[in-house]
């Protein structure tokens, strides 16, 4: 079950966290630069998988913090063309693989709910109305709820109708 809110994403209840990211990307803007402030083992573990070379286009790679925090970091971008540059642009192509992987994750993992910003439009540089489609077409008949956080608000709770009582 698809819900549009508006908020600050770092304040949900949800489960899980998925953003979109590329590879050996530095999380110096936007969302990942926020998830890097507030969970730095993420960032360094997520740069250790870069380095040991399995990071794709087009695929996803998820942490678990030690207080319960999950985040999924799905790998919408191209990476960067050499080491000191901005990562590519996000693509159609990649983001429908990755939200495809993060489907099956969720089953596979019993995420029992998700929120996500608006994918790629960002850093990324893709249009929502491209976006937004893909997510319903990959997400949209999950059985769980996914809070797609279309406006942000710093500091402000988003309303999370049909949210699980454990997270």
């Amino acid at each position: 079950m698809l819900h549009y809110v508006s908020g600050d994403i770092l304040l949900t209840k949800a489960h899980a966290i998925a953003h979109g990211v590329a590879p050996n990307d530095h999380f110096d803007a936007g969302l990942a630069l926020s998830l890097r402030q507030q969970w730095p083992a993420m960032y360094k573990d997520f740069r250790h998988y870069c380095h040991s070379g399995g990071c794709k286009s087009g695929s996803l790679w998820t942490w678990a913090g030690a207080d319960g925090t999950r985040i999924i970091n799905l790998i919408t971008q191209d990476p960067p063309p050499s080491h000191n540059q901005r990562p590519g642009p996000a693509s159609a192509t990649h983001v429908g693989h990755a939200l495809h992987a993060l489907s099956a994750f969720i089953v596979e993992e019993k995420v029992v709910s998700l929120a996500l910003p608006r994918l790629a439009t960002g850093v990324g540089r893709m249009q929502w109305a491209e976006v937004q489609p893909l997510i319903k077409r990959h997400l949209g008949s999950m059985d769980i709820p996914i809070y797609v956080y279309e406006t942000y608000h710093a500091g402000q709770q988003a309303a999370e109708p049909d949210l699980p009582a454990e997270k």
